[in-house]
């Protein structure tokens, strides 16, 4: 079955972004997108062309358009959620974005109204009712379907780098869940998510595809919900990986880190090289290490089992990537990755909060509305 990727113009930007809506008396996800999004709907239109439903009527996703620089998608993020964001409060509503809710329940919360996310119910059920969980998507446009499944090949060696850096989701339904990314867990449940498999090409792609429709494993490739994934229909890699993140500085450093890590890859098939991957085995140890201890993790960097800090490797990837991030507009945003090194990834954030308030989760709430508002605390966390 031929599967036509629709190349995109090298190294263009897309950025998706899952916000909560809270209560701010209660601090509980509170249902509130059909009504926010009906009022936000441009007249004669169907929906809104940059904010849209997700499965949970507690959640509005924003969407960039098609971008050049993290700047320009940052600011496109910006003005969305300028939209948004008075509209939730008519409603009585603030907005936060972390990977997971501290303690709203999952089965307290509504399904939206769209054919689509009944069906993914109606099929999954229970692990597609507990999808109380929220993310930032990354695309990056590639040129070629010639290059698309060695760059996703070759980004699995960096979801360790994402997901800590990323990691917002420590609590679920009111308890410390132990890691730094309960959400990853939670949506590791659904049958095609996870990490990527390794395939040669794309006419490999294509064959996998057929064979899982032909089966009855899936309806179409946008089932296919792995961490890191070719998208045909918008021409790029998709990262997944990404616990949603509660800043618009946290958002520019993922996505310069990815726009970055894109373009490498991009060049080094131009001059001839062999991009590198890493062993199945190496990347899903990699994956929990970042699941577990987030920026705390020891990662394995080689097959004889040698470990490096994540920290260490993500400030030496920064380093790598600097010539680059030049290139694209991007240097400032990629250097924001060191001050979350310092100030503390959002996991350790809201654990630091909790802390200070004798495990009172209402406080972390408060907390994750105020960082979306006024963006990174200054201090690093205790």
């Amino acid at each position: 079955m031929p599967i036509p990727f629709h190349s995109s113009e090298r190294s263009s930007l897309g950025v998706e972004w899952e916000l909560q809506l809270v209560d701010p008396q209660t601090r509980e996800l509170t249902a509130g997108a059909t009504e926010i999004l009906a009022e936000l709907r441009p007249e004669g239109a169907e929906e809104h062309p940059k904010a849209k439903h997700e499965l949970l009527q507690s959640t509005i996703e924003i969407i960039t358009g098609i971008c050049g620089t993290v700047a320009e998608a940052k600011a496109d993020l910006a003005g969305t959620l300028a939209e948004v964001a008075p509209l939730a409060e008519r409603h009585g509503l603030s907005l936060m974005c972390a990977g997971s809710h501290p303690f709203t329940r999952w089965d307290t919360q509504q399904i939206s109204p769209k054919d689509r996310y009944t069906e993914l119910v109606q099929r999954m059920q229970w692990p597609a009712r507990r999808l109380q969980i929220f993310g930032v998507h990354v695309h990056v446009g590639v040129r070629s379907p010639d290059k698309v499944i060695p760059i996703v090949n070759a980004l699995t060696q960096y979801v360790p780098h994402f997901l800590a850096l990323s990691a917002s989701s420590p609590f679920w339904s009111g308890c410390d869940t132990g890691l730094a990314s309960a959400r990853t867990k939670v949506f590791e449940g659904m049958p095609t998510a996870g990490l990527p498999y390794q395939l040669a090409d794309w006419a490999e792609f294509e064959e996998y595809m057929d064979t899982l429709i032909r089966a009855g494993a899936i309806e179409s490739v946008r089932e296919v919900w792995w961490d890191i994934r070719p998208h045909p229909d918008f021409g790029t890699v998709e990262l997944r990986i990404c616990d949603g993140l509660p800043t618009l500085t946290e958002i520019g450093l993922v996505a310069a880190l990815a726009q970055c890590l894109v373009e490498k890859f991009d060049q080094e098939i131009d001059r001839g090289y062999t991009l590198p991957s890493p062993a199945d085995w190496i990347a899903r140890e990699n994956k929990w290490r970042a699941v577990r201890y987030g920026l705390d993790a020891d990662i394995v960097v080689d097959d004889k089992g040698t470990a490096l800090p994540v920290r260490q490797a993500i400030a030496d990837l920064v380093e790598e990537l600097t010539p680059t991030a030049g290139r694209l507009g991007c240097a400032d945003e990629l250097a924001d990755v060191r001050r979350v090194l310092e100030v503390g990834a959002s996991y350790q954030r809201q654990r630091a909060v909790a802390a200070a308030h004798d495990g009172d989760l209402c406080p972390v709430v408060d907390s994750l509305v105020a960082e979306l508002r006024d963006d990174l605390p200054g201090a690093a966390p205790a």
